[in-house]
């Protein structure tokens, strides 16, 4: 299952007036990020940057002068989605500033149906609790040191941990865990206590279906989350015990 996780900064809050200026976005296959991403910053036409929008995310007129207009850059965005399940935060924000530029140009809209909004997968499952980017990777570990202003790459990044995170955590991500127990906590705070394998399972497929994942992490390209985790390659002439 492909996903796109991503981001937009505006040069204000009015979907009607105000202007994309940047976007950024990761893919995620299988709720894995695959070191494929998209980035773009771009001129809004005819609209200058709010000051409280440049206190959020530090994106000045002068910096976006010689930057290029949505209109050249809305194909390359819209490859990016493809048919993937789009995941944002506040995700009704984003869709109606993309949704407005789509307009502009006589494109299509983004239908809302293929749309998921951690905002609101964060309020169903933190009722009550603050529900921002920002408290969100407070509550999950999530480190944004490297975060210094809003960017929607960073952002996106960002995000998708807690996504990840929000729909089951690292094990749901297929993410190792180095220790026999792991810390976790319920939705109102108390401790629970997850008991891992102290012996692995032995493995359980042959040594072609070892290949043919090998293949499939290497086509996803080197960056891919899944590489630095592959076990080491069988010695040459070992028997396949499971063939």
């Amino acid at each position: 299952m492909r996903e796109i996780v991503f981001d937009t900064e505006t040069t204000g809050l009015d979907f009607e007036s105000d202007r994309i200026i940047e976007f950024g976005g990761i893919e995620l296959w299988n709720h894995i990020p695959t070191g494929k991403h998209f980035h773009a910053f771009i001129r809004p036409a005819g609209r200058r940057v709010d000051p409280g929008a440049f206190d959020v995310h530090g994106i000045s007129d002068d910096f976006l002068k010689d930057k290029p207009l949505f209109e050249a850059v809305v194909d390359e965005i819209l490859e990016f989605f493809g048919d993937a399940t789009l995941i944002a935060h506040n995700a009704t924000f984003d869709i109606r500033f993309i949704n407005a530029e789509l307009a502009r140009l006589g494109r299509k809209p983004i239908d809302m149906g293929v749309v998921i909004d951690t905002l609101q997968m964060a309020r169903r499952k933190f009722p009550m609790a603050p529900a921002t980017l920002d408290a969100l990777c407070s509550r999950f570990s999530i480190d944004t040191t490297k975060r210094d202003k809003h960017g929607a790459l960073v952002d996106s990044e960002l995000l998708a941990s807690v996504y990840i995170e929000l729909i089951g955590g690292r094990q749901a991500a297929l993410g190792l865990v180095s220790a026999h127990q792991e810390d976790r906590r319920d939705a109102d705070g108390t401790p629970t206590r997850i008991e891992m394998r102290a012996t692995p399972l032995p493995p359980r497929l042959s040594r072609a279906e070892e290949a043919a994942h090998r293949a499939f992490v290497a086509s996803l390209g080197a960056e891919a989350a899944w590489t630095p985790h592959l076990p080491p390659e069988p010695a040459t002439g070992v028997s396949d015990s499971a063939g």
